[in-house]
């Protein structure tokens, strides 16, 4: 089981790493002019312009530690919470898919990636971070679960990976 969830954190990762490179691409065609860099690590980031990512890192610091976190903590904030939760989400579908031996079919993204999405409509508002689904316009949900459509795609293509068959790597290794 850890072997799995390891494989499935990576592929979280890889396709959280995907889902960025997605949001990125609007983000330039919307006129955005930063780096892939300076995009993706959230320069300028306060907690007055914050996502939710970096906004539920900030009420678990309150919550566990007690403390407000400065300004300048936004942007790593996001970041960690980010990427975790894609790692993490990876990780529980490894687990749970790869729990016969199988690796699971790519295909199972088409419904991972927008199930981890409406999880996010369920969980964010009740941390008061969004509004209920049904208060967003088509546009913005269709980018939302789109983007999660190819962070589920590509972390299930990541774990149904293989090296291939014995065969195979004799033929090919000669």
């Amino acid at each position: 089981m850890v072997r799995r969830a390891v494989r499935g954190a990576i592929a979280g990762a890889v396709g959280t790493a995907a889902m960025d490179l997605v949001w990125y691409a609007r983000y330039r065609r919307g006129g955005g002019d930063r780096s892939v860099l300076e995009w993706e690590f959230s320069k300028g980031l306060t907690w007055d312009n914050a996502p939710a990512p970096a906004q539920v890192g900030k009420k678990a610091a309150k919550a566990l530690l007690g403390a407000d976190l400065p300004d300048q903590a936004a942007p790593r904030v996001n970041n960690a919470v980010h990427w975790s939760t894609g790692a993490m989400w990876g990780a529980a579908y490894g687990v749970v898919l790869g729990r016969h031996g199988r690796r699971p079919p790519v295909q199972t993204g088409l419904v991972f990636g927008p199930a981890v999405c409406a999880t996010s409509y369920v969980v964010l508002p009740l941390m008061k971070l969004y509004k209920p689904i049904w208060q967003y316009d088509a546009k913005t949900l269709f980018e939302d679960f789109s983007a999660h459509t190819v962070f589920g795609l590509t972390t299930a293509a990541v774990l149904a990976g293989r090296r291939g068959s014995a065969a195979r790597r004799r033929w090919w290794c000669g």
